[in-house]
């Protein structure tokens, strides 16, 4: 009796294992779970293995919610632990579905201690980020993909590239992922992708998040120490890592740059609240399985580092802050420094341009047959361009609503003011912008903006938001309410209404005006003369001198291009 109770016991755990085995894995490994099937995995997942949780999260496009799964060794599913939280996002462009897959045996293995689990280090992966473009299931949207047979769309339901959606979060998916972030405070963070562009040897390339926008501490650890150790790691698999190649229609051999991760991307986000991220991204044009193979393999190097580093990632993490003090220099962007070059053994093909029997145009091609090692410079290393003192708080008027939300959802504390009060405060006005011709993701943004500035005394009124920087989203505010940084709210579009006048006069009525205010303003008058003879265009247009006395007048609209966020210092 006690054999055959064994034996039943014996085949129902083979049952159970059977039954954990991803569609990845039961098909011919070109084959990626759709999401029903990714769900139903999960659920029976956390059914079978007490140190899994699946928690419903919020909203999508789509109108599901998103999911989290955690692994945690101790079974303990709160994010309170004094432990270290590594976050995995799947699915942002389900065309990729590398991650999905990986992460789906990943889970698994690490519930059934099949690879070594992580005792400090507590691992959330959201399953499909993007489930609107997941369900849009295609074969043919990424024409120049080795597999698999089947994969998603790139855009989501409302056909946003989430990938670039992490500051302005127009989309239900976004709300929801900052919902998540702020929730299981990642100390590490992985986004899976697969990448296009140039052909090479390598399997596998990484965007390791632009390290200068750490911060020192934390940055110098990140390039100097954990990067290159993870790197060795993955070599020790006999796996390459190389920085992703982001180079379209043209061979790399003359070597590249570091991509920069600006607060629209996932990890230019995630590293605005001091987290280490990071972006595998297989190359399209190597078969599937191995490209899963290695989406995992850097996965269970990321745990394992970690893991290993817990307590010293929480206190650089922690410690780093003190770099974004009231006072302090803040760079708001960067551009390459062409001085700091480094090479490497790139393994690419020998290629070169060939006529297009399409076109009789000069086309690319690159001979697989032909092999090559050569050394290439790479840039990786940026300099910053322009600065901003970093002020004591931030004032918000409540009537900026939309720009309050966000806020609040990321995180930020604010004040509300208690009572009607003049404050003395820094004012800007936009001075110059550049705005995009063509769409993107849902704008025509701004770019190249500057500002003026000068120091007035206005009064708030009780409920405004005074906004402190000595909290852990400092640079989140410096990225967002700053309208000279790449993606600030302002190059978004979000203030846009003050590019506009709202008031004007009628020409014969303020012709006598204009000329008793240069009458009663001497110095205002001697600088319109000026003007005039300076300028012959401005001398020879009357509509144009009506129209500049009018903007040097008490009754031009003091709102037109007066940014309304005001720093205090």
């Amino acid at each position: 009796m006690r054999f055959i109770v064994l034996f039943l016991f014996a085949s129902l755990l083979v049952n159970a294992q059977k039954n954990l085995s991803t569609p990845y894995e039961k098909g011919n490994q070109n084959q990626s779970s759709t999401y029903e099937e990714c769900v139903d995995f999960y659920q029976l997942l956390d059914a079978h293995s007490e140190k899994i949780e699946m928690k419903t999260m919020g909203l999508t496009d789509s109108g599901k919610p998103l999911h989290i799964v955690v692994f945690s060794e101790n079974k303990d599913f709160s994010f309170t632990q004094n432990k270290a939280v590594l976050l995995v996002n799947n699915g942002i462009h389900p065309g990729e579905p590398d991650g999905i897959d990986a992460t789906m045996m990943l889970m698994r293995d690490l519930a059934n201690a099949k690879i070594k689990v992580p005792k400090n280090t507590i691992v959330v992966a959201i399953p499909v980020y993007n489930i609107d473009g997941m369900l849009n299931r295609n074969s043919f949207s990424r024409a120049n993909q080795n597999g698999p047979e089947a994969y998603g769309f790139r855009g989501n339901g409302r056909n946003y590239d989430l990938n670039r959606d992490f500051i302005k979060s127009d989309t239900r998916n976004s709300r929801s992922f900052q919902e998540i972030f702020h929730t299981v405070n990642p100390d590490v963070f992985l986004d899976n992708h697969v990448s296009n562009g140039a052909d090479y040897q390598y399997t596998f390339t990484c965007i390791a998040t632009q390290h200068e926008r750490l911060g020192e501490k934390l940055g110098n650890f990140f390039k100097n120490e954990m990067y290159p150790e993870m790197v060795k790691d993955m070599l020790k698999k006999k796996i390459d890592v190389i920085p992703y190649v982001n180079i379209h229609g043209a061979k790399p051999d003359l070597g590249y740059e570091q991509f920069t991760d600006t607060p629209r991307y996932a990890t230019g986000y995630t590293t605005l609240f001091n987290t280490l991220g990071f972006v595998p991204e297989t190359h399209m044009l190597k078969p599937y399985r191995d490209r899963v193979k290695t989406t995992y393999e850097f996965m269970v190097t990321a745990i394992n580092y970690t893991d290993a580093n817990w307590e010293k990632i929480k206190l650089l993490r922690k410690e780093n802050l003190e770099d974004f003090k009231a006072g302090k220099s803040y760079p708001l962007s960067w551009a390459i420094d062409s001085s700091k070059v480094s090479y490497m053994d790139f393994k690419g093909y020998e290629g070169g341009y060939k006529p297009s029997e399409i076109s009789g145009k000069d086309r690319l091609y690159y001979d697989k047959s032909k092999p090559f090692t050569k050394k290439i410079p790479f840039y990786g290393n940026y300099k910053p361009t322009k600065f901003v003192t970093i002020p004591k708080y931030y004032i918000v008027p409540q009537s900026q609503w939309q720009i309050i939300d966000l806020l609040k959802l990321n995180h930020i504390e604010m004040t509300p003011i208690s009572k009607n009060e003049v404050i003395e405060v820094e004012v800007y006005k936009i001075n110059s912008f550049q705005t995009g011709k063509n769409a993107y993701e849902g704008h025509y943004g701004h770019y190249n903006t500057t500002v003026t500035k000068n120091t007035e005394k206005m009064e708030f009124r009780a409920g405004d938001y005074k906004i402190s920087t000595n909290q852990l989203g400092v640079k989140y505010l410096l990225e967002t309410l700053e309208p000279e940084a790449v993606d600030s709210y302002f190059n978004w579009n979000f203030f846009d209404t003050i590019l506009q006048q709202k008031e004007g006069y009628s020409s014969y009525v303020f012709e006598d005006m204009a000329k008793q205010i240069l009458d009663e303003n001497p110095v205002l008058k001697q600088e319109f003369e000026a003007k005039k003879q300076a300028d012959k265009a401005f001398a020879d247009n009357g509509g144009a001198q009506l129209d500049w006395v009018y903007k040097h007048s008490k009754y031009f609209e003091k709102a037109y291009m007066m940014y309304p966020v005001f720093r205090v210092n």
